[in-house]
């Protein structure tokens, strides 16, 4: 098993942070586009290479993100319809996700076997997540998926109508 922490900057003009592991050794850096249409987070591995991309779409009546792994997109986040509170549902083949999401706290399925899990940390300045792999295999969507997530929730509350 193998232990990540994303640890985001709380004031970040250019949406960059970096992965850790177990040793604090950088893992993965993340950089997001800022004033830029659609909005992206590249994630890039050690050598800079981009491992995975998630990307806000930019003409939709309700929000939907996309995210690629190695050039394939794996999964996509939709807002669905819903007039008190916001919910979202995740489309991907083979992978689900069990728990409470939304608030951090959640396990990683591919076909039935757990290969993730994520929990946020509380009590630290900005947000904080400890995420473990299960299936080294799965460590790049695992990540992706949890910066796409937090990206919903950070676009839900930026939203004028936070509670649509």
């Amino acid at each position: 098993m193998k232990q990540l922490y994303i640890k985001q900057k709380v004031v970040s003009f250019k949406d960059k942070f970096t992965i850790k592991d177990e040793q604090e050794n950088d893992a993965y850096h993340v950089e997001g586009s800022f004033m830029k249409i659609p909005k992206t987070f590249s994630i890039l591995n050690t050598v800079g290479a981009e491992v995975a991309l998630i990307t806000k779409k930019v003409i939709s009546f309700l929000p939907k993100f996309y995210v690629e792994v190695n050039g394939q997109e794996v999964l996509t986040i939709n807002k669905e319809f819903s007039f008190f509170k916001a919910r979202y549902s995740i489309d991907a083949a083979g992978i689900e996700v069990h728990g409470n999401w939304w608030d951090m706290n959640f396990e990683v399925f591919q076909y039935g076997e757990a290969v993730g899990k994520v929990n946020k940390e509380w009590f630290t300045w900005g947000d904080s997540y400890k995420v473990q792999v299960l299936n080294e295999e799965m460590e790049t969507i695992i990540i992706a998926l949890v910066i796409a997530i937090d990206c919903v929730k950070a676009d839900q509350a930026s939203s004028p109508s936070a509670t649509t």
